[in-house]
């Protein structure tokens, strides 16, 4: 029998990010408290995912969780940020978030300097003692649907963090959605794992690969290890 994760995983908006990961964990077998701005859409998603799925309001769910997954725009996390500190205080909280809003020729731009990055930017917002990991934000919502748990060999999921007491509980999470956990650095690599990163679906990858296709991609084996065991 598998180990029960000892860390329970919140998700805070459930756009099309957040329901593809609490639609994989599910699938996973894996508990997850989801939250949104309106609590009947939590409990829509609820009804129709099953009983490991359970509705809270954002403060609530925020307390329950130990892994918060902040599924909203770039923007919002920072509110966030700031409105639940205490609440944040001590959670490893996961950002998926790429920093980009629509342009005027039907595509989409950085809204921050093109040498900046989400992640970069979130780590310098932390409650106390908050942890903070690049992830689940390397590929668009129909791949991180559609790839999970494809086989035989597994698709990718990059992350970074700057505090590798945090890797196993990120690993477990990206494994219990179905992909391979591939650590790329601290949050300094941030965005390479963001949109038009050299490791995004939508930047210079163009797709999901697997492990081995990561290794035999130029540039990319000598730079990521993976850290399954």
């Amino acid at each position: 029998m598998s180990q029960v994760p000892s860390n329970k995983v919140t998700i805070i908006g459930l756009g099309n990010i957040g329901y593809a990961v609490a639609v994989n964990l599910v699938k996973g077998g894996r508990p997850v408290v989801v939250a949104d701005r309106n609590i009947e859409k939590a409990k829509k998603v609820a009804k129709e995912l099953g009983n490991l799925v359970h509705p809270m309001e954002i403060p609530a769910a925020i307390l329950e969780g130990d892994i918060i997954v902040f599924a909203v725009w770039f923007s919002a996390i920072k509110e966030l940020l700031h409105v639940y500190s205490r609440e944040l205080q001590g959670k490893i909280i996961v950002d998926p978030s790429n920093p980009i809003a629509p342009d005027d020729k039907g595509g989409f731009k950085k809204i921050i300097d093109e040498k900046e990055s989400a992640g970069e930017i979130l780590s310098m917002l932390l409650p106390k003692d908050a942890k903070l990991v690049k992830a689940l934000g390397t590929l668009g919502a129909a791949t991180l649907t559609g790839a999970a748990f494809q086989k035989p060999e597994r698709a990718v999921l990059f992350y970074a963090s700057d505090d590798t007491g945090v890797d196993g509980a990120a690993e477990e999470l990206i494994r219990d959605n179905g992909f391979e956990p591939v650590r790329v650095g601290g949050l300094d690599q941030s965005i390479r794992i963001e949109v038009f990163g050299d490791l995004h679906e939508y930047g210079a990858l163009g797709k999901n690969v697997t492990l081995s296709e990561a290794r035999e991609k130029a540039g990319i084996g000598s730079a990521i290890h993976s850290s399954t065991h």
